[in-house]
């Protein structure tokens, strides 16, 4: 689950890492205000469409398992993992 979440919020910072790289190879100083303010929220609005297209493509191209599941048990003293039926 922590991975999931922190995928997500790679993918949102991606284009403020792209927009930074930009702004270090045009020889601006990507810490001044001046020049985040008038493209912030065309940044903001790109990282988050971009972290949700990920996230339903992630959920559309997840395994899915048919049958029932059967949790671990053990079975002549030796544990066996869940798995589905």
């Amino acid at each position: 689950m922590l991975r999931s979440v922190i995928e997500e919020v790679l993918l949102f910072v991606l284009p403020f890492c792209l927009f930074a790289g930009y702004l270090i190879v045009n020889r601006r100083n990507p810490l001044d205000v001046e020049h985040w303010s008038p493209h912030l929220f065309w940044l903001s609005s790109a990282g988050l469409a971009i972290a949700v297209v990920f996230f339903a493509f992630a959920a559309w191209n997840a395994p899915r398992s048919q049958g029932a599941y059967e949790p671990p048990h053990m079975e002549n003293g030796v544990l066996v993992p869940g798995r589905f039926r």
